[in-house]
């Protein structure tokens, strides 16, 4: 009931602030929306990623670049030592549209179109994660210096829901976030994304991102601008927004299956799929039988490795998120074709956590895992870590989780060991919450 009641709250303050903030956006607008692209022919530069570097004071030269990061530590000076000394700022301040004129200069197709001729879905993940970042510093910029001493990195991809199957590459897309909720040194995004069909934008995706704000070397939080609601109405929806999502988040940390035993449900699928995989003509623990239309969990994966080259960096010297997140779904949809057997559609995505900035020269190791499967759709989990070539060290950088939907009914997914029967209860979680947050009902689609 708690997760029904969730998604409606949340439902509800998004078409809200959406119809809200477009007037605003309307009323208050000042010139042209800033491009994705700048259109430039041969070379396609993405104008909101030139927007962060002119923030940040970053460089396209990557030796100026090192040098412009060294230059920042001389911002320590204009951090606030406490949230109340920084106006506060409206949930319309921050708005931004963003256009994709895929359809109006067909020069910018190229980079979005996969085999398919739809676009890629990777793309996307890219140009949301810029987008957020550059909502948070409209949300805390100056009025009176142009250079931001906070370094705004993600922090989480909290969901995102598609709400089409296909994004057509010949359609402008429109791009839309706000901040939604800000604590002391961090942000909540809210993105939208629509095309444009029979002269009319219709969603396509809704995203909400969690991004966090750090010093000028990001190397410790820093103090961001508060948020005060516009409004009665706004402001009761914050506060569900904020309780409901802090009780969400706290609620899945600590029900972890790293931290906390399975339920009795979960045990007993665990159990009943044991017993399922049993010999019956051996009275065996170790002797096991692959039921029909299944496939071990173990015979189910792939693998990738990057070397993290300057030209993947972001504006703070480190591998751009997007980036990350666009080679790990690529794993990720690659693993969902041949499994399955026929091409696949990403459903959602959620609970991505940034747990270890990514340095440049390391390299980047990509595991990718169907961990549950049901119908036609099947879960992926894809594990990032990246090992120093000097040192060897090896550490874990994100966790990405996939939902994919085929054309076809897939293979069950059955695992053989206590690990893998953990990421199967793991994966069947987040399958759960992908599909109750595009139904707000039940998993059933």
């Amino acid at each position: 009931m708690l997760l029904t009641f969730r998604l409606g709250v949340t439902c509800q303050m998004s078409r809200f602030l959406s119809r809200s903030l477009m007037t605003a956006r309307t009323m208050h607008s000042k010139g042209p929306l800033p491009d994705m692209n700048e259109g430039c022919i041969p070379v396609h530069v993405n104008d909101v990623r030139n927007k962060l570097r002119e923030i940040v004071g970053a460089s396209t030269n990557w030796r100026d670049h090192v040098q412009a990061m060294e230059d920042r530590k001389t911002l320590q000076s204009l951090l606030v030592s406490k949230q109340q000394d920084l106006p506060p700022r409206r949930m319309k301040d921050s708005y931004i549209e963003v256009m994709l004129p895929l359809g109006s200069q067909p020069e910018l197709r190229e980079k979005y179109l996969n085999v398919y001729n739809n676009v890629r879905f990777g793309r996307i993940l890219e140009d949301l994660d810029s987008l957020g970042v550059l909502v948070c510093y409209t949300h805390t910029k100056s009025e009176s210096r142009h250079t931001s001493p906070l370094s705004i990195v993600t922090a989480l991809v909290d969901k995102i829901d598609l709400r089409k199957q296909l994004i057509y590459p010949d359609c402008d897309i429109k791009l839309t976030g706000h901040v939604s909720w800000v604590g002391k040194t961090s942000m909540e995004v809210k993105m939208h994304m629509l095309q444009l069909h029979d002269d009319v934008y219709s969603p396509v995706l809704d995203a909400t991102f969690v991004m966090v704000a750090r010093d000028p070397e990001n190397k410790r939080p820093a103090f961001v601008n508060p948020l005060i609601p516009d409004g009665m109405e706004e402001e009761d929806l914050l506060k569900q927004e904020r309780v409901l999502n802090k009780l969400r988040r706290i609620e899945f940390s600590t029900a972890s299956l790293l931290k906390m035993a399975p339920t009795a449900e979960e045990r007993k699928i665990v159990h009943d799929m044991f017993l399922n995989t049993l010999d019956t003509r051996t009275v065996s623990f170790r002797s096991r039988v692959l039921p029909f239309n299944s496939v071990w969990m173990e015979d189910a994966k792939l693998k990738g490795l990057e070397i993290c080259h300057p030209q993947q960096r972001n504006i703070f010297n480190r591998i751009f998120g997007g980036f990350l997140m666009r080679k790990a779904n690529e794993l990720g949809w690659a693993t969902a074709c041949s499994y399955g057997g026929s091409r696949p559609y990403v459903v959602a995505v959620d609970d991505i956590m940034f747990q270890r900035p990514v340095e440049i020269g390391s390299l980047l190791f990509l595991s990718s895992q169907v961990c549950y499967t049901e119908n036609n759709y099947m879960q992926i989990r894809v594990h990032s870590e990246v090992s120093d070539p000097i040192t060897g060290e090896h550490h874990t950088t994100n966790i990405f989780h996939f939902t994919y939907m085929s054309d076809k009914e897939v293979p069950q997914i059955v695992p053989k060991t206590y690990g893998e029967s953990m990421l199967y209860l793991d994966g069947r979680r987040h399958f759960n919450a992908a599909v109750q947050s595009r139904n707000g009902q039940s998993h059933s689609l």
